[in-house]
């Protein structure tokens, strides 16, 4: 019988990689892991699964190295391994969008007849927040914003945007994020923003893809 070479042994881990992230429940978590951490109690609630459930899926993302976690008390607290997984998320959200019909479908039919502007790129809005010259929106839920946002971030959750227009600036433009390059969120937030005659754009990606890139984070409510 002929040993397992290197390579093939290789090949076999990669395997077991991307075996663990072929779960549409395994990447709705991973969403949530990149914004924080996170105690497996709340991901089943962000999911939408039993605890025993969303345990399981962690336990299976754990034993292939996507994510870490660690014990406090009575709960067990999980984080992304380090940032490479969120180069293998976008490396995956590419290949779909270039070579799968459906997701070339459901980008075009929602995402683009939403907004089909120019996104503003980490760059630029880095550069002009130090000049003043634009509101950040961060439009995810409270306890996402605590763990951390873009500097001088204003966090209002879409569900109470309507309700507190008035306290943006209408010569100022805004630029919206939350999770990620398709977070709905941040998309429906600039259709409300134009609707109501604001300048309104999004970032092009998410919070995780910003502090990954090295930028300024601030962590808490503040």
């Amino acid at each position: 019988m002929s040993t397992q070479g290197p390579k093939q042994a290789l090949f076999a881990a990669f395997a077991a990689v991307a075996k663990a992230l072929g779960h549409a429940h395994r990447l709705k978590m991973l969403e949530q892991l990149a914004q924080g951490e996170r105690s497996v109690e709340v991901l089943a609630q962000k999911t939408g699964l039993s605890i025993a459930n969303a345990s399981q899926h962690l336990q299976h993302m754990r034993r292939a190295g996507i994510v870490g976690a660690r014990r406090d008390g009575k709960f067990v607290y999980y984080r992304l391994a380090d940032d490479g997984v969120l180069d293998v998320l976008a490396a995956l959200r590419r290949v779909a969008e270039r070579n799968v019909a459906e997701v070339e479908r459901i980008v075009r039919s929602y995402f683009d007849q939403r907004d089909s502007l120019e996104p503003v790129s980490r760059r630029e809005l880095a550069e002009r927040l130090r000049a003043g010259t634009v509101t950040v929106l961060d439009v995810r839920p409270e306890d996402e914003f605590a763990l951390g946002h873009v500097p001088g971030a204003v966090n209002v959750p879409l569900r109470g945007l309507e309700a507190r227009l008035s306290e943006f600036d209408p010569a100022k433009e805004i630029v919206a994020y939350c999770r990620g390059a398709f977070c709905i969120l941040s998309y429906e937030a600039v259709a409300a923003l134009r609707a109501h005659g604001f300048h309104a754009r999004r970032l092009e990606d998410g919070f995780p893809e910003w502090r990954s890139a090295a930028l300024p984070v601030v962590i808490g409510n503040a």
